[in-house]
């Protein structure tokens, strides 16, 4: 990086950190930190009508580097911004608990923290790409080590609005895959880790939202009282806490909001899902969750979803080629069952390894819309980035 485009990339990042809009905050600076509620936060209604989602040092860091080893000086500018996009932080691991404080000390009160609750006993039963530290009935340490420790740190914080995605695709994987052995094997320690979850994490200043899969998952016709009953029977056995707020779903998904025909909605099968796109799943699945007992307010993950038409399969799930970065967060969703758009999956780190030899290689990550070469998940993949940030639609 020299001359003249070390001075565009340089001005690029200065603006991404300057007047952020109320939508797309960027890291907090000292100043702006001493606006932090005066007074301890209670979360009722919709979180996000007021607040917009800090953007979190871990992934504005991830991304600054990314846009900084940038060739394309334009490229790197558009890139840049991506930086201030407040986006889940995801604590998939134990160790990563260590830097929840640094992403919460500094949130003024405009804002509200997000993170994702992902680190269950034989997590992903049905892949094996995301495969977690933690053994199949290994519910003591999740409970112990893991939920315990962040609800020490959320404690401390209490004039601090957070947001949480509980445990994506742990319960919608008890619906549609309980034959798989190991999602039998995983089911009664999903079931009460959520719960353990849900019931620890319950404090006045967060806003909880159970993963519910998407609506080429649990939007197939069959599968929408079941998924329903799954996750309400969890959120009563967890006490039915005060501060689950519904659902969160399209996490690090693909499916288009309000396309219409759906993108998928040619295919033979077809006429046995009526949830062909999210807006019509949330709309569906939220009345069958209230029959079940259970709140259903949506938070939908529009981090990847700008570009249709990729995938061969609606399953297919694993580093789609072609993708772009979708609607910024915002609580502006036009539905009364959506709380917000927002980005759950932090675009440029990868879904899984397409190296066929790897202990988590799942063969989603191989197929022909399968970007490759791909690293391990949650790992960076920069040329995967630049075509997100190419393909972003409304572009940066």
């Amino acid at each position: 990086m020299k001359g003249l485009y070390s001075a565009v990339l340089a001005s690029a990042i200065a603006g991404a950190f300057a007047a952020p809009s109320p939508v797309e905050q960027g890291p907090i600076t000292a100043r702006a930190a001493q606006a932090a509620c005066a007074t301890p936060v209670t979360l009722s209604g919709n979180p996000f009508a007021s607040r917009s989602i800090y953007a979190n040092k871990e992934y504005s860091k991830e991304v600054i580097a990314a846009a900084a080893s940038m060739t394309d000086s334009a490229l790197a500018a558009k890139a840049s911004k991506v930086a201030q996009v407040g986006t889940f932080l995801w604590i998939d691991t134990s160790a990563r608990i260590s830097v929840v404080e640094e992403n919460l000390k500094d949130v003024p009160c405009n804002q509200l923290a997000a993170f994702v609750i992902y680190d269950l006993p034989g997590r992903d039963c049905a892949a094996k790409a995301s495969n977690g530290e933690l053994a199949v009935g290994d519910i003591s340490t999740y409970k112990s080590e893991y939920i315990d420790p962040i609800v020490a740190i959320f404690k401390k914080y209490p004039n601090t609005a957070i947001a949480l995605v509980i445990e994506p695709d742990s319960l919608p994987n008890l619906v549609t895959n309980a034959d798989k052995q190991a999602c039998k094997d995983s089911a009664s320690g999903y079931r009460e880790g959520v719960a353990y979850a849900l019931k620890q994490l319950n404090l006045p200043n967060i806003a909880m939202y159970i993963d519910a899969g998407h609506g080429g998952w649990l939007g197939w016709n069959d599968n929408l009282k079941p998924g329903a009953k799954e996750l309400a029977t969890v959120y009563k056995n967890a006490g039915s806490p005060k501060q689950v707020r519904g659902i969160s779903t399209n996490v690090a998904g693909w499916n288009a909001w309000d396309l219409s025909p759906g993108e998928f909605s040619k295919a033979t099968d077809a006429q046995w899902n009526k949830c062909q796109n999210e807006k019509i799943y949330v709309e569906t699945f939220g009345p069958a969750l209230k029959d079940a007992g259970m709140p259903a307010q949506a938070i939908i993950d529009t981090g990847r979803n700008a570009v249709t038409g990729l995938r061969k399969e609606w399953g297919d799930w694993c580093n789609v080629k072609g993708a772009g970065f979708g609607v910024r967060p915002t609580s502006s969703t036009g539905s009364s069952y959506a709380d917000a758009f927002v980005w759950v999956k932090p675009g440029g780190e990868s879904d899984g390894t397409s190296d066929t030899s790897a202990t988590r290689y799942d063969s989603f990550c191989g197929k022909d819309d399968a970007f490759k070469p791909a690293p391990e998940a949650g790992t960076w993949n920069q040329a995967y980035f630049e075509d997100l940030v190419r393909n972003a639609k409304p572009s940066f």
